[in-house]
Parts: structure tokens; C-alpha cells; sequence
């Protein structure tokens, strides 16, 4: 004998199962009601209103989140730090000049005493790293070497904060100018950034170039020599993400 299930009460409101006259199949699960739809809907909208991304907000995050993620003129000291038992040479070399700029202008046995120090440690960081950073460098906080390998800075080069520079990058003198780098660049492995030219802040020197020429704000410079290419974004546009 078929087992029959209750139709719906309309009287009641509810959903029951609707009974299938065929043998040995099973009812349809009931569908759900438009207003019982558009109460989740709301209830989705309500939380998804709620969830607020810090990021978005600038009250929140601050100006070192709103634009740039990087800032081309407050150092981040925390790029130079070195985490207890890290084997970092880089970091250990720029440490070392930060040492002897300290005591420099200081008198006094004790100054002196650090100062010799700070000399022996940058010699043998020099050579473990195998980087030509001279004592006497004008280095912008929060710099980072990814790999040290072959890096020369001419001692009167100037290098803006935030900078990120590769292997086998050379910031020479070419006819009596010197280089001057802005806030947060990044110069690929092998660049060549010689004579008196400006690095805009925010921009990229690609691997192997040779930069002879002034490079504006947020642009990127290939090539042998170099040029620029793409569009400058501006100080209130982050930057294209690097692959």
C-alpha cells in the first residue's frame, strides 16, 4: 500500500512535502518561499555592511596605507633590522656604516673606541658580502640589498629612503655628476646609474640598464642607455604590483 504524505494547510502557512502518486519515489523537497529568500538576502547584506576593510578607511589606516604602501619620505628602520640568529651580510653592512655615522662627530675615548669597531666590522662585512658601500655613504633609511654580490656606490652617490637595490648595481661619477636617488626605487640586478641624473621617487631602473638621463616620479627606465617607459603615476596612485 502507497504511503501518502499531507498536502499543505494554506490555512497554517506552511510548506509540507506534496505526495508523488508513482511508486518508490520519493517527494520533492519543498522550495523555500520568496520572503524567507529576500530575509536572507537582507541578512547577507546587513553582515557584508558590517565587515569593514581597515585598509579602505583612511581613519584607520593611516597615511602609511592610503596611496603608495611605501613611503618615499619616511624611513621604514625595521627593512635594516636584523631578527636574532639571522645570517643576513647586507644587513650586517649597513649596519656597520650606520655605526661609524653615529660616533663620528662624537669625542672622546669611547666614540673612538666604536668608531674602530664600527671600521673592523664593515671590513669584514665588505668582504663576506663582496660590496663596495663606502663608510662615508649617504644612505636613506630602511634601504635593503637583496643580494650584496657586487654592489659600488660611489661615497658622494645619494640614496633616498626605502630603496631596494640588486646585485651588481653601480652608482658611479660620470663628467664630475653624482647620481641622487628619491624615496622608495627599485634598481634591478646589473644597472648602471652613473653622472649627475635624478631618480624620481617611486621609480623602477629594469636589470641591465644604464641610466644617463633624469627618470620623473613613478616611471620605469630599460635599456641600454636607458629610457622611460610607461606613464609616471602619481604620488596618490600605488604603483603597478611587481611580478
Amino acid at each position: 500500500m502507497q504511503r501518502t504524505e499531507p498536502l499543505p494547510d494554506a490555512r497554517r502557512g506552511g510548506d509540507q512535502p506534496v505526495t508523488d502518486p508513482r511508486p518508490g519515489v520519493r517527494a520533492a523537497a519543498p522550495a523555500p518561499r520568496a520572503d524567507e529568500r529576500r530575509a536572507r538576502l537582507e541578512a547577507d547584506a546587513a553582515r557584508a555592511e558590517e565587515t569593514v576593510d581597515p585598509r579602505a578607511d583612511a581613519s584607520v589606516a593611516g597615511p602609511a596605507t592610503t596611496g603608495n604602501p611605501v613611503s618615499a619620505e619616511v624611513p621604514d628602520w625595521s627593512r635594516e633590522r636584523r631578527r636574532p640568529g639571522e645570517w643576513s651580510p647586507a644587513k650586517s653592512l649597513i649596519a656597520s656604516v650606520r655605526a661609524y655615522q653615529r660616533h663620528a662627530g662624537r669625542r672622546g675615548l669611547l666614540a673612538l673606541c666604536a668608531r674602530r669597531l664600527a671600521v673592523l666590522r664593515h671590513r669584514w662585512w665588505s668582504v663576506v658580502s663582496g660590496a663596495d658601500v663606502p663608510l662615508g655613504s649617504r644612505l636613506g633609511g630602511g634601504l635593503v640589498l637583496p643580494h650584496p654580490n657586487g654592489v659600488v656606490f660611489h661615497p658622494g652617490a645619494t640614496i633616498g629612503p626605502n630603496c631596494m637595490i640588486f646585485q651588481q648595481v653601480t652608482l658611479g661619477a660620470l663628467h664630475g655628476g653624482l647620481p641622487t636617488l628619491g624615496g622608495h626605487v627599485d634598481v634591478g640586478a646589473g644597472a648602471k646609474i652613473l653622472g649627475g641624473v635624478r631618480i624620481g621617487d617611486h621609480a623602477r631602473i629594469g636589470a641591465n640598464a644604464v641610466v644617463l638621463c633624469d627618470v620623473p616620479d613613478g616611471a620605469t627606465a630599460v635599456g641600454v642607455p636607458a629610457v622611460v617607459i610607461g606613464r609616471p603615476v602619481s604620488a596618490t596612485t600605488p604603483p603597478a604590483p611587481q611580478t
